[in-house]
């Protein structure tokens, strides 16, 4: 891509060019498809995003609703009824809707960061048990009848009595890879989560690349440019220097406004700052708010604190001018859908049209049994 630095917001120093923050922002909605609706298919998508955080089955619907030209439920859908995308624990430890060849090919590079995560939330609790014995009865178990993590932890407890039931089943959770089963992941399902293996739900072993090469690159397509530190935030993996450093004759450098070195893709989007960017209505737990250390380049720190919740849970937000303007959430009582807009400062008149406008496509995608539908700001 010859010219896509021409008109680029950077600024040469030596030879490091800096990147603004609105050139980041820009950069990073382009790959994540918000600049303009892709045509690519719903299952290409969730590999070219590298998976989406997905601890409740509705988000990702939305996800792809947001970024991809005439989404549907059922392209979704019939991806997890027919085990082409799965539910599985990845990066940075959390439930991620991913491809089945993702899935394979992740899992072995974040079984480090896995293993260590179990250690830090469950270590005292587990202090001398054998976790392998734990682990290879618990696939034992899962791979007989699915099972909740309450019910696995239940019989596992059987075996080691003395210890936290919880604690077992999340040692089976970080040491195996666990795939939620449908009807978890449908749209509008409830219900438990009810896991088996990875291996046996796909039928092919999970076992590939330890090394994160390749996954940082892929990060980067999705995410770039970023700091070594926002790769980290990302995966939940620590000590990527050296993977960096193999890859570093093949990366674009630039620094941020700051003089934070930043890695990307020499080929990547980079688009001018004045790009225009619509309007777009985010999910919870969008991948797009937590892949950066820094996050400036979507959303303030004032602004992190009313999307962030203390309970963990990642408030659904709206997009203007490229960056989180507030937060949204549908009411539905008696046929009636009301889409409730909270904007954390004035918008313009434009703005509200335009959120009104793509609120209502929203609803009409989100509520499509709903008799009326209406979009409201608070």
């Amino acid at each position: 891509m010859s010219g896509h630095e021409e008109g680029n917001p950077v600024v040469v120093t030596g030879d490091v060019k800096v990147l603004d923050h609105r050139a980041l922002n820009r950069s990073l909605l382009a790959r994540q498809l918000l600049l303009e609706r892709s045509a690519m298919p719903a299952g290409r998508a969730v590999a070219h995003l590298v998976g989406m955080q997905a601890q409740a089955p509705n988000p990702p619907y939305i996800g792809l609703w947001t970024r991809l030209a005439g989404f549907r439920i059922e392209d979704l859908a019939s991806l997890v009824r027919n085990r082409e995308v799965v539910r599985v624990g990845l990066m940075r430890g959390t439930i991620h809707l991913v491809t089945a060849d993702d899935c394979v090919a992740l899992r072995p590079v974040l079984q480090g960061a896995l293993r260590q995560g179990l250690k830090g939330a469950f270590g005292r609790k587990l202090e001398g048990l054998d976790v392998e014995k734990v682990a290879e009865l618990g696939r034992e178990l899962v791979e007989r009848e699915p099972l909740t993590l309450g019910g696995l932890g239940t019989l596992l407890a059987e075996r080691w009595p003395d210890r936290d039931p919880f604690a077992l089943a999340n040692a089976v959770r970080n040491l195996v890879p666990l795939v939620q089963v449908p009807p978890r992941g449908l749209w509008g399902e409830s219900g438990q989560a009810v896991h088996t293996s990875a291996e046996a739900w796909l039928g092919r072993p999970v076992a590939g690349l330890a090394a994160p090469d390749l996954m940082v690159e892929r990060y980067l397509a999705a995410f770039g440019p970023a700091t070594v530190k926002d790769i980290q935030v990302w995966s939940g993996m620590t000590r990527l220097a050296d993977a960096v450093n193999r890859l570093r004759p093949r990366l674009a450098v630039f620094r941020d406004e700051n003089g934070r070195e930043l890695l990307d893709l020499p080929e990547a989007p980079r688009p001018d700052a004045d790009t225009p960017a619509p309007v777009r209505f985010l999910p919870e737990f969008d991948n797009i708010l937590l892949s950066h250390a820094d996050r400036a380049r979507i959303l303030t720190e004032e602004q992190r604190k009313l999307v962030f919740t203390r309970n963990g849970l990642i408030r659904s937000t709206f997009l203007v001018d490229g960056f989180v303007a507030g937060v949204w959430r549908v009411e539905q009582t008696r046929g009636a859908a009301v889409l409730v807009l909270e904007p954390f400062g004035t918008l313009r008149a434009g703005d509200r049209a335009a959120l009104t406008e793509e609120g209502g496509r929203l609803l009409a995608f989100a509520t499509a049994s709903a008799a009326s539908r209406e979009v409201r700001f608070a």
